[in-house]
């Protein structure tokens, strides 16, 4: 009963008051990253998979300038990160907006990260099961090492949280995220500034 219908009603209600709530944070954020991008704006979309697979806009605050080099390429993402998008996505303020995801319906508070779509053909059997559920802001893989885990992993943390979905579980990882917060940790892999792409199971 809470899987199918309660935790939808409680997204809903949670979006709309924290983003009624946060508005005047938002508002600075959104002015704060549009003069330190240099132009590139100050939001992210991108075209990512949701509850059995659906498509939708993932919306999250932008944390990199688009600069590029002579022949048109973006730079590496480690030079465009600025500071200030350091410091955004460092203490997840970059995920805010996606509460308008949430209020939507195309996310929920907890639920596996929507990944990109690419990887849709990747994925094992029982990985692509990590879609029976609306994806999540946060998520049993995010607060048990976020992108300091290999992808296999993480995947299988995603499973977890499928078969084991509660109020329980949903109330427990929303406290154990506000406490990744806080420290600021996983926010990066051992090997670069953001997460490597998933290549598949074979790579």
């Amino acid at each position: 009963m809470y899987k199918h219908f309660f935790k939808r009603f409680f997204d809903f209600a949670a979006a709309l008051m924290m983003l009624t709530a946060l508005f005047p944070f938002l508002f600075f954020v959104w002015l704060w990253l549009t003069i330190a991008n240099k132009g590139a704006g100050a939001f992210f979309t991108q075209a990512r998979p949701g509850r059995n697979a659906k498509i939708f806009k993932i919306v999250k605050f932008k944390t990199m300038t688009d600069e590029r080099d002579a022949e048109g390429n973006l730079l590496p993402d480690e030079v465009r990160l600025t500071k200030i998008g350091s410091f955004v996505r460092s203490t997840s303020i970059d995920e805010l907006p996606q509460l308008i995801n949430a209020l939507k319906g195309d996310m929920s508070f907890i639920g596996p990260r929507p990944l990109l779509i690419e990887y849709l053909p990747l994925y094992s059997k029982e990985q692509a099961r990590r879609h029976e559920l609306r994806p999540g802001i946060s998520g049993w893989a995010q607060v048990n090492g976020r992108n300091a885990i290999s992808w296999q992993k993480k995947f299988e943390l995603d499973v977890w949280y499928v078969d084991h979905c509660s109020a329980w579980t949903d109330f427990k990882l929303v406290f154990l995220t506000i406490k990744k917060i806080l420290v600021r940790s996983d926010i990066s892999s051992t090997t670069s500034s953001t997460m490597e792409p998933f290549k598949g199971n074979n790579s």
